[in-house]
């Protein structure tokens, strides 16, 4: 898998220009995943932030509601960025993974983790969003969203909490997505937080006041 290609965002992007990969991405069959999804689910944000927090994929919630991380997960990144001093308004949120991937059991339908061939279907996605933003900061919310932009699995903790270059305006801040401090048992959960927010702590000075 190649690395997410992007560049700073040029006179081409229009202020609608977000809006126009929005619905192309609606209609996207280029792998299975919409089957089993209520719909697409692209990102949000202010079209020129500086920073883009990119997620794993949608979550049932967030399957129904069209919007990224408004589920437990998303409450989760909410408390985060406001203990890391960032305003959730001037980020650019989205997912590696477009479609909520899941296996129905009864009247639930069980989170699946995204294979690399649905991964690499959504890249282009990723691609034009990070186009369109210019983010000069890209903070990769776990395993999949770091194998997505980086293009290779990368391990999360040898490579956590520190600013790498990425490409030549755009940095890189890899650390844990949120759910994985939802499942964590309960004597971990402050100190795995405390991480958390110390990592995102990084990403604050790209966020303008």
């Amino acid at each position: 898998m190649r690395a997410v290609q992007h560049a700073c965002p040029s006179s081409e992007y229009s202020a609608g220009a977000l809006d126009g990969v929005r619905r192309s991405a609606a209609a996207c069959r280029a792998c299975a995943l919409w089957k089993n999804a209520t719909q697409t689910v692209f990102g949000e944000g202010a079209q020129s932030a500086a920073l883009m927090l990119v997620g794993e994929q949608p979550g049932d919630q967030e399957d129904r509601a069209g919007r990224p991380f408004v589920g437990p997960a998303g409450q989760m990144l909410d408390r985060a960025l406001a203990d890391a001093g960032i305003d959730r308004r001037k980020v650019y949120v989205t997912n590696a993974v477009k479609h909520f991937k899941n296996e129905p059991r009864g009247k639930r339908r069980i989170h699946k983790k995204p294979s690399e061939r649905e991964i690499e279907a959504c890249e282009q996605w990723l691609a034009r969003e990070i186009a369109v933003v210019g983010p000069k900061l890209i903070v990769a919310l776990g395993t999949t969203a770091a194998r997505a932009v980086v293009g290779h699995p990368t391990p999360i903790e040898r490579n956590r909490g520190k600013l790498m270059k990425h490409l030549p305006h755009t940095s890189l801040l890899i650390t844990v997505h949120p759910s994985m401090l939802l499942r964590l048992p309960q004597e971990y959960k402050a100190g795995a937080y405390r991480q958390f927010v110390k990592d995102l702590k990084l990403a604050a000075p790209f966020v303008e006041t």
